[in-house]
């Protein structure tokens, strides 16, 4: 990645998700996996955090932005995150309102 700017990772709902993919974020690496997941009533857990797993680990993905109620299910991946780089935010979604004492990354020092 020499050269080139990390990309922004999403783990979002689909009601907030849509201004995401619209702002051009969305984007396939050269695997065709995507930079993106978006969470829906029958998504599973192990889904949501197989994903948060496979993001760390690419080395093209600099910041990964997640819901805070769907960090919230699978919290005991993002507490064995320690790297600063990818970066992992808890954003709001457009019906749950960001609440910062849930927030576990506000937690790491």
């Amino acid at each position: 990645m020499a050269g080139r700017g990390k990309l922004i990772a999403v783990i979002r709902d689909r009601n907030t998700f849509t201004s995401f993919l619209l702002s051009g974020i969305g984007e396939l690496n050269k695997h065709c996996h995507p930079n993106f997941l978006v969470v829906e009533k029958d998504t599973t857990i192990n889904e949501i955090k197989d994903t948060f797993w496979h993001f760390l680990n690419r080395d093209d993905i600099g910041i990964i932005l997640i819901n805070q109620y769907i960090a919230e299910m699978v919290w005991h991946a993002l507490d064995t995150h320690i790297r600063s780089i990818p970066a992992v935010l808890e954003i709001p979604s457009k019906e749950r309102p960001y609440d910062a004492a849930k927030d576990s990354t506000l937690f790491h020092a």
